[in-house]
């Protein structure tokens, strides 16, 4: 039996919006010298609930770039959406990292440090209250902790 090809689109063919949250610079000494390699956490997201994240890992920046955005549509999460806002609050846990996600009124905007503000862009969230509870202010745990958070949302 042959099988019909869905006519909607796929994954690589919607727009998505890439951000480049946070590039790292590593260097590795060895008995050979020094190796420089870059690290960058990239979101991407359509605006319309689907957003993503990765970390890529390259020696050149671009192409760190380039593996973070390939491997973060890999790994897309569905937020559920109410009226430009979370639906409830929710605290998102990861390491030492809590972060707390409140919904807000229209007309709030995204009040949120560069690491969630991007991932609620991405997501097409356009009002929320976030604050990291933590210490921490590592840019990966954060997101992480971000998406432990969204991913716990109940509709």
């Amino acid at each position: 039996m042959r099988e019909k090809k869905v006519s909607g689109p796929s994954v690589a063919e919607e727009a998505f919006t890439e951000k480049v949250v946070f590039i790292n610079r590593v260097t590795k000494v060895t008995k050979g010298g020094k190796n420089l390699n870059f690290s960058a956490l990239i979101v991407v997201g359509d605006g319309k609930g689907k957003v993503g994240f990765a970390l890529g890992k390259a020696p050149e920046v671009a192409e760190a770039i380039r593996k973070g955005i390939n491997s973060a549509k890999k790994n897309l999460l569905t937020v559920p959406v109410e009226n430009t806002t979370v639906p409830h609050e929710v605290i998102g846990r990861f390491g030492a990292v809590r972060v707390l996600l409140k919904p807000a009124s229209l007309g709030t905007g995204v009040i949120a440090c560069l690491a969630v503000r991007s991932i609620c862009e991405a997501a097409g969230i356009k009002n929320i209250l976030t604050k990291v509870l933590t210490k921490s202010n590592n840019s990966i745990n954060v997101v992480k902790a971000v998406f432990e958070g969204l991913k716990s949302i109940k509709i």
